[in-house]
């Protein structure tokens, strides 16, 4: 042993426990499945929405929602590295987290109170928060530019996503008030369903709808990455390998199970006929549904949360569905589902129904209020915010294609030998 290596080692035997106790170290299977959900989340967000959106636009447009998808990622992606994530979690006040972190800089070797490092933690909130930004691309395809989109997705995130999520996941002022929201049903489903309902009432309908999209192989095969990737966002929730990750899971797939199923049986019911996208239109409002309270709840209270949210998005269908041109579904299946999940947490959670119950200075009726404020807060939030932030960019860059260019299709308009025109 060399001489400066036994007086290390020397120092560490005689040095106090306190002295010992400084030197952090990260549980590696905690921190492997951190890792492993947040990629997950990354194929839900990349192949996974990038597949459903291009099957379900005109052949025309396949291409151009497919490279507006990308952007998205990579400019939230960027964005949430300069800013997003210390604005969220740095230290700060209740309404917005401190310049700590930004950049990245300064990030502990383990995030305070996890097993895992800070970069992981960080890491699976950069999928989370991607896989909100790319639902948007859905919900308004066929009609906005990409130099457009690429933008707003950067001002959307730092004014609509940076504040709820702290806001909630943080210790904000949300937070403080009681409002619950275990992975996502507010912060990722809830914010992306309603910023897409503003953006679809701005931008207006299509001048030609696609009529159900040119592949709904494509769309079914992106769907089902979808279900299986946002499986990692209610295991990652958990914060390491532990039982809550396996129940989130099992409660995750069971809500969308019974999601899919009670909308298949609506489309039966209705129109003498089920479809292949109901089914799978079924089983992502039960995992938007379920988000909210995936660890919080029994089975049997995760299963009748995706028929219920089946319920509430099929009905929600039937009554905006022809009023606002919101092509993927991502208010009705996410914001609709999102919302529904978060109001009927605190029901489930109750032992009557196999949850985990509350605190005992926590009572059911003030928690059903103040998830109700919570989903009311969220949903003006993301609208408001989502529109100031279109009509600011719109100012500069057009939001909407003009006729021409929408005619001939996004591809043909803005993808030619010499790359994509961002105008």
């Amino acid at each position: 042993m060399r001489p400066y290596a036994a007086l290390s080692l020397i120092f560490l035997l005689v040095a106090p426990d306190a002295a010992r106790a400084q030197v952090a170290v990260a549980d590696s299977g905690d921190t492997a499945w951190m890792m492993l959900c947040a990629l997950l989340m990354f194929a839900a967000a990349l192949p996974g929405l990038m597949l459903r959106h291009a099957g379900q636009v005109n052949v025309r447009n396949a291409l151009s929602v497919m490279a507006q998808g990308a952007g998205v990622a990579a400019v939230a992606s960027i964005g949430w590295a300069i800013a997003g994530y210390s604005l969220v979690y740095a230290p700060g006040s209740e309404w917005l987290g401190g310049g700590g972190n930004l950049l990245l800089a300064n990030l502990g070797q383990l995030r305070d109170g996890l097993t895992v490092p800070e970069s992981a933690f960080v890491l699976f909130q950069l999928a989370a928060a991607l896989v909100a930004a790319c639902l948007l691309v859905g919900g308004v395809a066929e009609r906005t530019r990409i130099g457009w989109f690429l933008p707003f997705t950067l001002l959307w995130l730092l004014l609509v996503y940076v504040p709820v999520a702290h806001a909630v996941w943080a210790g904000g002022w949300l937070a403080g008030l009681g409002v619950m929201d275990f992975a996502g049903g507010l912060v990722v489903h809830m914010v992306a369903g309603f910023s897409v309902l503003a953006l679809a009432l701005i931008v207006g309908p299509r001048r030609e709808p696609s009529g159900g999209g040119h592949s709904m192989v494509l769309s079914m095969a992106g769907s089902a990455l979808v279900w299986i990737g946002l499986s990692g966002l209610v295991g990652g929730w958990a914060l390491g390998a532990t039982d809550d990750a396996a129940t989130a899971l099992l409660n995750h797939h069971l809500a969308a199970c019974a999601a899919a199923l009670t909308w298949a049986l609506l489309d039966q019911l209705l129109s003498a006929r089920s479809s292949a996208s109901g089914i799978l239109s079924g089983a992502l409002a039960g995992i938007a549904a379920i988000a909210a309270s995936a660890a919080l709840v029994g089975t049997g209270g995760a299963m009748l949360i995706g028929v219920i949210a089946a319920l509430a998005s099929r009905i929600a269908a039937a009554i905006v569905g022809r009023r606002v041109d919101d092509g993927a579904g991502i208010f009705l299946i996410h914001g609709v589902g999102g919302a529904t999940g978060a109001l009927l947490l605190p029901v489930f959670a109750l032992p009557l129904f196999g949850g985990v119950g509350f605190d005992a200075d926590v009572h059911f009726s003030s928690a059903l209020i103040y998830q109700a404020i919570g989903v009311l807060i969220v949903a003006l939030w993301a609208m408001v915010g989502s529109a100031i932030a279109a009509l600011i960019v719109s100012i500069i860059i057009p939001m909407r294609v003009d006729a021409p260019m929408e005619a001939a299709g996004l591809d043909a308009a803005q993808h030619g030998q010499q790359g994509w025109d961002f105008r």
